[in-house]
């Protein structure tokens, strides 16, 4: 596989190694207390775009307003509102107007909440993760979405109004032939989840991709920065880990759910999207492995390089050997020393001191030794 170091300069060239092995998206992470109330700050721009349809046809509001979208509400058509930017005084008017109990308003407006699934009041409610990858930072970034169900209705509350998975839902939406237009507001509340669940493969690869890179950065060279590589990416798998797990909690309960919602019919696109959940969770536990496997490399590379320079160390400590030995024998304060007076002692004892190192040398060589 081709080497794409460009995507690693920000780190090969980071003065502090605390911001290069992600202090602060340790933080981030695990920075997750369900004993505090958060706290929301407002958005600042709300964009909210419906879709009212049936069979026959169907009508496209796009940013409207929370008067218009609730003036929307009937009965013998399908509703799609999707609110991209949370406000506390537009859930509100919504779970007014759509019945949606006070404690879903909490979850709805709640901050790293686990994804999960709930049933109130002939609400059906389901939370979950949207997981995107940022290119300039190299890491998982994710987005909470709640999605509404009722008789008729879905309604998808999203924080970032600038990014949205569901395009091609909504190109689809507007063709005749489109399937999701000839059945229950169910199918649209499934067809969502799909979406989400399969963008995960997508975020997948360039993690996936990412680690291929990091491998082969390893076996070229270890250093700091590569234990440091290591770890940025076991902080990135545990995003994965807690944005993907719970999902199958939550489509499981959606297949056992006796919610009047939900048709037998549909369970087994239910029971699909549970499979590609599982193929999910079967990959992350491979990166896992990979990753461990990486840091076993490096372990191994560091063991190896401590070797090599032991082996050389042990090499150069033998050869001066004999040096070192005739050199004290003819300085020893004796009387008599062979070779002592003699004109060519002197050569004798330096010639000596160079032929027997040469000969362990070849001798070593030979033995395969270094």
């Amino acid at each position: 596989m081709k080497m794409r170091p460009e995507k690693y300069l920000r780190y090969l060239f980071l003065p502090n190694l605390l911001e290069l092995f992600g202090t602060e998206r340790t933080k981030e992470i695990l920075t997750v207390n369900p004993t505090i109330i958060p706290i929301r700050e407002e958005a600042a721009t709300v964009i909210i775009n419906a879709y009212v349809y049936n069979k026959a046809e169907v009508k496209e509001y796009k940013n409207i307003s929370i008067e218009e979208a609730l003036s929307l509400k009937c009965n013998d058509h399908i509703i799609w509102i999707n609110i991209d930017g949370l406000r506390k005084d537009d859930v509100d008017q919504l779970g007014d107007q759509y019945g949606i109990h006070p404690l879903l308003r909490e979850d709805i407006l709640s901050i790293n909440q686990r994804p999960k699934v709930d049933e109130i009041d002939e609400i059906l409610f389901s939370l979950m993760n949207i997981l995107y990858y940022n290119e300039e930072k190299n890491s998982i970034g994710q987005e909470q979405i709640s999605l509404v169900l009722g008789k008729n209705f879905v309604i998808t509350f999203q924080d970032d109004p600038s990014r949205d998975l569901f395009n091609a839902l909504r190109e689809r939406l507007k063709l005749t032939t489109s399937k999701t237009r000839g059945k229950e507001a169910e199918y649209l509340y499934y067809t969502l989840i799909d979406t989400i669940v399969d963008h995960y493969f997508i975020v997948m690869d360039k993690l996936r991709d990412r680690i291929e890179d990091v491998e082969e950065e390893i076996v070229r060279g270890t250093n700091k920065r590569s234990l440091a590589l290591i770890n940025v990416l076991r902080k990135e798998l545990i995003v994965l880990k807690r944005s993907i797990y719970p999902v199958r909690d939550v489509i499981s309960g959606l297949i056992k759910s006796d919610s009047e919602l939900l048709t037998d019919f549909n369970e087994r696109f239910y029971k699909d999207v549970y499979d590609h959940v599982v193929q999910a969770i079967d990959l992350v536990e491979n990166y896992r492995d990979m990753i461990m496997g990486m840091q076993d490399l490096y372990i191994s590379n560091v063991n190896l390089k401590m070797n090599e320079v032991m082996k050389v160390m042990a090499i150069v400590t033998c050869v001066l050997a004999p040096a070192t030995v005739i050199g004290g024998i003819f300085g020893m304060n004796f009387q008599v020393i062979p070779l002592s007076g003699q004109h060519w002692g002197f050569w004798i004892a330096v010639g000596a001191m160079l032929i027997i190192p040469a000969w362990m040398l070849i001798l070593f060589r030979k033995r395969g030794w270094f």
